[in-house]
């Protein structure tokens, strides 16, 4: 894969080295195994027409029943985890939020709640857009998603071919307006997104995000790792 805005010359930042690397790695390892068991062939509630939170709920049931014990993954797992705040007076919720997957591990010193969001994806524009925008990506920007996290991921599930999905994704990005609404940390050669990712073997690539402090890590921003998942077989849609 070309190096995007990766050079190999370039330091990593300071914070993946206090970030669980290998424990965040397994996690993925685990979801990806997960999902081409699952997706190798059509199944009557696991397939294409498959509604995003259906996928996701057998998907961690899977994962954490039949993979994650034997890889000897010792975190836990959560479908449709529920995240927001209540308002200490009137003990209202507050942006209640349910996320679509996470892994959650911690030793004596480091911890991480990984979150996983899942879109389906298709060639279409609107597919795009709610990848990108307000019900995708900005949720770890503008929103409450990976309060405090240092990293998370996305999941395009892919619908149509991926040189017809993800490569519009990428120039979606370089755009100004959106990189602006994402509030992108640039690369030193000016790339709004990282290639190779710099965390994970198989995703396509990271962006970087600066967030409010309330919501940030204490480097102030959050590495988001793009994944794109399909299935073992020819979708019609």
């Amino acid at each position: 894969m070309t190096s995007i805005g990766n050079p190999a010359s370039a330091a990593p930042p300071d914070w993946l080295a206090a970030f669980p690397v290998q424990p965040a790695k397994e996690a993925v390892e685990a979801l990806r195994e997960g999902w081409m068991e699952l997706a190798q062939r059509p199944r009557p509630d696991f397939n294409h027409k498959t509604k995003e939170d259906a996928l996701t709920k057998r998907l961690k049931v899977y994962v954490e029943n039949h993979v994650a014990r034997q890889r000897g993954l010792l975190g836990m797992w959560a479908a449709e985890d529920i995240i927001g705040d209540v308002d200490p007076v009137t003990g209202e919720m507050i942006e209640e939020r349910r996320t679509d997957i996470v892994y959650g591990w911690n030793d004596s010193a480091r911890s991480m709640k990984l979150v996983f969001e899942f879109k389906r994806l298709g060639r279409q524009k609107r597919h795009r857009d709610h990848y990108l925008q307000d019900q995708g990506l900005r949720r770890f920007v503008t929103g409450i998603y990976s309060r405090g996290q240092v990293a998370a991921a996305m999941v395009g599930v892919l619908l149509d071919p991926e040189p017809e999905v993800v490569p519009p994704i990428r120039l979606a990005l370089e755009q100004d307006a959106l990189a602006t609404a994402l509030r992108l940390r640039k690369t030193a050669t000016g790339c709004a997104y990282i290639q190779p990712s710099e965390l994970f073997d198989h995703a396509d690539f990271d962006t970087e995000h600066e967030r409010d402090a309330a919501l940030a890590p204490s480097h102030g921003t959050i590495r988001v790792s793009h994944f794109f998942f399909s299935f073992g077989y020819r979708v019609t849609t």
